[in-house]
Parts: C-alpha cells; sequence; structure tokens
C-alpha cells in the first residue's frame, strides 16, 4: 500500500489566469502536465487577465 502524501507535499502550479497557485489532484494524475488552469472558471477566462 502507498504512503498518504501531506498536501504541502504535493506538487503545484501558478493558474495562467488569475496567477494564484493550486496543487495537483487525484482527477489531474494521468494529464498533470497538460493542466495549465486552477478551475473551469478561469479556464473559460483563458483569454482575459482578471485583476489581482
Amino acid at each position: 500500500m502507498a504512503k498518504m502524501r501531506k498536501k504541502a507535499d504535493l506538487p503545484s502550479k501558478t493558474c495562467a489566469t488569475c496567477g494564484k497557485p493550486f496543487a495537483w489532484r487525484k482527477k489531474w494524475e494521468k494529464v498533470w502536465d497538460e493542466v495549465r488552469y486552477c478551475s473551469d472558471r478561469c479556464r473559460a477566462d483563458k483569454g482575459k487577465q482578471r485583476p489581482s
């Protein structure tokens, strides 16, 4: 059985739209290299830069 990992030990990225960091999720396990946005909302707004 695999060891549990702490959330702080998971890889993270910065969202291309809002610039906020987001952590790895199990559902992104196979496509982590392709993930660029933290949420569906940011993916929908990908052409716009949201103010910080």
